[in-house]
């Protein structure tokens, strides 16, 4: 049986690690009435600790997957909050933004600990975009407005460079190549299809105007 993929659960793992640093750091974070962080309260939307949550959590999937699935799932989250409103647009630049910076920090670190000294670092400095008025501008690839009905990414490779696992982004759910392989010949996938090489078998998808969409 497929598993949730882990990508999310790393998700709140690195947020949770990020509150009881900055909690010590910079000031005290929202509580639970148990006494406990609590990752959604009040006071963590654009200020320094939004900031440090987008580069943090963008620079943690960096480092412990790569910075393009890092880069999409930034914007994937971006698709997931938008609305049409100007206030969401310069919040949407902020955090793109801030994304980018964590990437970047995140190829250079070795651990979480390192990539949060070298944020902090980053936010003292006047690197990272603290509140949406900002005047500095997101120049990279901004939301994704509409998905394919189909979406799957490749999420690992081998030492060759053949895509090994992949997420079916809309069901949250990871997959080894024998079972995307499976899927789609089971016609669960009519978007994709399977490629005979002389290495094996290999997933791919027919080509669409997603260019996010497309496994090789």
């Amino acid at each position: 049986m497929e598993k949730i993929f882990r990508i999310y659960q790393l998700k709140d793992e690195a947020l949770l690690d990020l509150y009881r640093r900055l909690d010590k750091d910079l000031r005290p974070m929202p509580r639970k009435p148990d006494g406990s962080i609590d990752p959604y309260g009040i006071g963590l939307e654009g200020n320094d600790v939004d900031a440090m949550r987008h580069a943090f959590i963008s620079g943690v999937y960096t480092l412990d997957y790569n910075a393009s699935l890092s880069e999409l799932l930034g914007r994937l989250q971006e698709f997931s909050t938008l609305d049409s409103s100007s206030t969401s647009a310069l919040s949407e630049n902020m955090d793109l933004w801030n994304n980018a910076v964590g990437r970047a920090y995140g190829k250079r670190a070795k651990s979480w600990d390192e990539l949060y000294q070298m944020l902090m670092k980053a936010l003292k400095e006047g690197e990272l975009i603290i509140h949406p008025s900002d005047k500095r501008k997101y120049r990279g690839e901004k939301s994704i407005k509409r998905q394919p009905k189909s979406f799957v990414i490749k999420i690992r490779e081998n030492k060759t460079g053949a895509n090994t696992e992949f997420l079916d982004v809309r069901k949250k759910r990871m997959m080894t190549k024998e079972q995307f392989i499976d899927a789609i010949r089971a016609g669960r996938y009519p978007g994709y299809a399977v490629r005979k090489h002389h290495a094996g078998e290999f997933p791919y998808s027919t080509r669409d105007r997603f260019q996010f969409n497309n496994l090789g």
